[in-house]
């Protein structure tokens, strides 16, 4: 579907989440949604994404257009791109440390894990991560009553921090 997106869209569009993850360092990731985040954020793009989804044969409520929210909300996000497919369309994955970042926020069990992948794939690969960035962020996030995020959040600021 991917292809096909970077060849009916038009503009800069950005895939994060675990899509993005299953096509860039986790080939074996399943996800139930579709981040792909368009260039104005409007309902003619999401629009166009759903009907490049139901022409792939996957349900429309696949495509989650929450994820351009939380990108939005990051500083200079759109400095923090890597280039993934071109047609009509650009196509960006995040960087390694905006891929952190945009984890940050929910950080479910599934998160974390994609977390740990990212920075093992890193590592491997040399994609670069701030991680005086990640863990800042990581300590500015308000304090939780759910021992499990907590946990979770422990745990990625002690792999952030190796």
């Amino acid at each position: 579907m991917l292809q096909s997106a970077a060849e009916n869209l038009t503009g800069d569009w950005v895939l994060v989440g675990g899509a993005a993850a299953a096509v860039w360092f986790a080939p074996g990731r399943t996800t139930e949604d579709i981040d792909l985040i368009g260039p104005h954020g409007t309902n003619a793009d999401l629009l166009l994404l759903m009907e490049i989804a139901e022409s792939h044969g996957l349900p429309i409520e696949t495509i989650n257009p929450a994820a351009g929210f939380y990108l939005r909300r990051i500083i200079g996000w759109n400095q923090e791109v890597v280039l993934l497919r071109e047609g009509r369309a650009r196509i960006y994955r995040p960087n390694a440390t905006l891929f952190l970042l945009l984890k940050l926020g929910r950080l479910g069990e599934k998160d974390l894990d994609d977390c740990a992948a990212l920075l093992a794939w890193s590592e491997a690969n040399g994609e670069p991560i701030d991680r005086g960035r990640v863990t800042t962020a990581l300590a500015a996030l308000p304090v939780t009553t759910d021992a499990a995020l907590a946990e979770r959040r422990q745990q990625l600021a002690d792999a952030v921090g190796r």
